[in-house]
């Protein structure tokens, strides 16, 4: 999951400009390797690296909550996030990577991909719909199928899109939505190799669905 970073020189804080920052705290750690990650979650922490930017890596410590919380949060992939290192470092980065407990599914490390001011970096980024309750084809039954909850994009470091939305409102069956219909794509080049590819439909309803429907309507008139 790691991208190839050509990157220039770490960039002043204030100079990013994407929708949303996350700021975490963490510890340093001193050594590499897989002793040194075992004491470090020994000690109820996870172990975590920051790497790129023409760097050398930063070894840092997480609490796992913090780890947990972050991966259940909608957008994860395309959130920057300011880590503040114990000790007055602070580095700008995306997670890359997460590894998982095979058995527990706990966070057992984390890989944060550092960010450079001119770097064109690839993220995923989610699609947030809205409006479902005034679309005419939901409202007569229709169904909503979403085929892609996110879109992959190349970006400059400092416009990364939290998020797209799009308004189903004004759908009706079997009508659909478009790369050209999201909002906050101005920053970005899908990596999608169909022009102006399907997001969403809205879907006629089963026939099952359509014979219910129609017998709730008999009976309503009845």
């Amino acid at each position: 999951m790691q991208a190839p970073l050509e990157a220039c020189m770490f960039w002043f804080l204030g100079e990013f400009n994407v929708s949303k920052i996350t700021s975490i705290d963490a510890s340093a750690r001193a050594k590499a390797g897989k002793g040194a990650a075992r004491a470090t979650r020994r000690a109820g922490l996870v172990p975590a690296v920051i790497y790129g930017g023409k760097k050398e890596p930063t070894l840092i410590a997480l609490d796992p909550r913090i780890v947990i919380k972050g991966i259940q949060a909608s957008g994860w992939r395309s959130r920057v996030y300011e880590i503040k290192v114990a000790g007055g470092v602070t580095e700008r980065a995306l997670i890359r990577d997460i590894q998982l407990h095979p058995v527990k599914d706990t966070p057992e490390h984390v890989d944060f991909m550092r960010l450079a001011k001119g770097q064109k970096v690839t993220v995923e980024v989610s699609v947030h719909f809205s409006g479902e309750e005034k679309s005419p084809g939901i409202k007569r039954g229709g169904v909503l199928n979403i085929v892609r909850h996110t879109v992959e994009v190349e970006a400059d470091a400092e416009h990364i899109p939290e998020f797209f939305t799009v308004d189903l409102s004004a759908l009706d069956i079997n009508e659909n939505v478009r790369w050209e219909d999201l909002k906050g794509t101005e920053n970005v080049t899908p990596l999608v190799h169909i022009p102006n590819f399907v997001i969403a439909t809205i879907a006629a309803p089963s026939v099952d669905e359509a014979d219910e429907a129609e017998g709730e309507a008999d009976a309503a008139s009845a």
